[in-house]
């Protein structure tokens, strides 16, 4: 496949992610090889244009605008990154252009600093720029601030690039401008070459990069500047390259504005969708609009990240009483709390639990949402045999000892995770535990810092010790702990305990809120009936979010292997 094919059908391969920012490193990747444009045999060759800039450099070093520097060793073949056409030539970077470097005046001195002065730029000023050019910057400096200070001016032109602090922001100046320490512009001997430098500086620049020096942050020296391997075109075929690019490149931006509107608009139909049947009054009104959805389901969902708003939408619906049907014949979540409330008086008088102060009554008024028949309304710690939480003294601990220790890096959504975990020893575990003793099945929540609201269910059946960013919830067999662990997990309570996070440093959800927290509590069979289908609805989002990045990596793949074609001049079918 020629290049010229490939653009012509690219809408086949720009689906994957990223693909248009391939596309971009491709078309810029081809432009410097010469691969992107056919050669002219009647082409003035690259050798001619590179003794007139010797020449033009020759004057200036003359008139004492430029110094003269040490020669270079010549080009050796294996110094070569790539062929070039017998037109082109290899030449040092220093030999296309001078290489100028800026400065910053005094701030104290605002003399320094004009509002209408010399336009005066600094890397974050390119930092978004849309296009090539660039006039001015956010500050201008004066005559004086030029003087004082090592800025120099540089011609209209002149091709900016940012040495540092970041390294690799590329734009051409369309005024004369002079620019802060942070750069190492090139202002070409021919002046029409400016636009093909730009794109080989926009191509070139992640090598320049790791080229770089320095230990506070990298800088591109001007030697190293001076050093970058250029490959020469034919003037005419520098201009035919760049009226080619900018062609390429303006696709490239169509593109990536549709591909966004696409998933804009993606993204709107599903939220619009979900939303509809999350506010369904009615069973009837809720099955239209699943229905809908799944007659959609292939527009709605053809990327992995509307793939989280079904899971989330999901427990939803599971918390409002929506997932299942309601089975009237089920025993009443009400006797479930009365039940509960029995069992923890009765362990209280055994002395297996503390006694604690009844929670307040729910009131109507308080209802978030309403519930089926034989739901009700409960606060969290009421439903709860224990709430607590781990150790508010970290410990010593260490790579081995006792004990596991567990804090809230160790807590991932699909179970604890072990990996770097730490010990304490049996002295420090037996202190922790006393209060905070985990068992399998229990449920473990992050109640402290950025991942707040993570929840699991215990799986690890030997004992181990906790940090105060866990909390930990026992639960009595009227409520099952999947249940619970979705009702927790679900955009309703996530969204209840994320609201006013207290904390300056670390914000956490207190024990006292999580106690207070209202939640829906469904008869214990609905519950089991529940987190049946949660749990297949949930494997079927698996697998359809691992066909989708199936689907996303075969496609990157075959974008790969067609690039690598085209570099290597090999006949690639789509």
């Amino acid at each position: 496949m020629n290049p010229e094919t490939f653009f012509e059908n690219f809408d086949l391969l720009c689906e994957a992610p990223n693909s248009v920012e391939k596309l971009r490193e491709l078309i810029l990747q081809l432009a410097v090889m010469g691969k992107l444009v056919p050669q002219d045999p009647n082409d003035e060759p690259a050798s001619v244009l590179l003794d007139q800039m010797r020449n033009e450099k020759k004057m200036l070093i003359r008139e004492k605008k430029l110094r003269k520097e040490e020669s270079l060793p010549p080009i050796e073949l294996k110094d070569i990154p790539f062929e070039i056409s017998e037109t082109w030539k290899w030449v040092h970077f220093r030999d296309i252009g001078h290489i100028v470097g800026g400065g910053t005046p005094a701030t104290s001195n605002p003399d320094y600093f004009s509002e209408e002065g010399i336009p005066w730029l600094t890397p974050a000023d390119l930092y978004n720029l849309k296009g090539k050019f660039v006039a001015k910057g956010k500050r201008d400096i004066s005559e004086l601030g030029l003087q004082k200070s090592s800025a120099q001016l540089v011609p209209a032109g002149t091709v900016l690039f940012s040495s540092r602090a970041p390294i690799g922001y590329v734009a051409i100046a369309t005024e004369d401008l002079a620019t802060n320490q942070g750069f190492k512009s090139c202002v070409p001997f021919i002046m029409e070459m400016n636009e093909f430098i730009y794109y080989f500086l926009k191509y070139a620049g992640k090598e320049i990069d790791r080229n770089a020096s320095g230990t506070t942050f990298k800088e591109v020296s001007g030697k190293i500047m001076s050093q970058v391997l250029f490959p020469l075109p034919p003037l005419s075929e520098q201009k035919r390259i760049v009226s080619k690019v900018d062609e390429l490149i303006a696709l490239c931006d169509k593109l990536e504005a549709r591909r966004q509107k696409k998933q804009e608009v993606q993204s709107k139909l599903n939220s619009a969708a979900l939303d509809r049947m999350l506010s369904a009054e009615n069973q009837e009104e809720f099955a239209q609009h699943w229905q809908r959805i799944c007659e959609n389901f292939d527009l709605l969902y053809d990327n992995p990240e509307n793939v989280e708003k079904l899971r989330q939408a999901i427990l939803q619906l599971a918390v409002q009483g929506r997932l299942v049907e309601q089975n009237l014949e089920d025993e009443p979540a009400s006797v479930l709390i009365e039940k509960i409330g029995t069992k923890k008086r009765q362990m209280v008088k055994e002395g297996k639990i503390k006694k604690v102060s009844p929670l307040k009554q729910v009131s109507e008024c308080e209802f978030p949402f309403d519930l089926p028949k034989n739901w009700i309304w409960i606060r969290l710690g009421d439903g709860l045999l224990k709430l607590t939480d781990g150790t508010h003294h970290s410990p010593t601990n260490e790579s081995t000892g006792d004990f596991k220790y567990i804090t809230a890096k160790n807590i991932k959504t699909d179970g604890i995770d072990l990996t770097n975990i730490t010990y304490v020893t049996s002295k420090i575990h037996e202190e922790i535990y006393s209060r905070c003793d985990p068992e399998y099945g229990d449920i473990l929540y992050i109640k402290d810092g950025a991942t707040t609201g993570v929840t699991v269910i215990n799986d690890l059946e030997e004992q181990f010790s906790m940090l105060s960013s866990v909390a930990l919830m026992k639960l009595p067999s009227e409520i099952e702990n999947k249940y619970l662990l979705y009702m927790l997990r679900s955009p309703y309570f996530y969204s209840l305990m994320r609201e006013g996070m207290s904390g300056v440093a670390i914000t956490r959800v207190t024990l006292t809120k999580l106690n207070n927290a209202l939640v829906p509590l469904p008869p214990l069979n609905e519950q089991k009936r529940i987190v049946e289908i949660v749990e297949q609805f949930m494997g079927l989002c698996d697998e359809l979010e691992s066909k989708l990045r199936k689907e996303r990596e075969d496609s990157e793949k075959l974008m790969e292997t067609v690039v690598r074609g085209l570099l290597e001049g090999v006949v690639v079918e789509i």
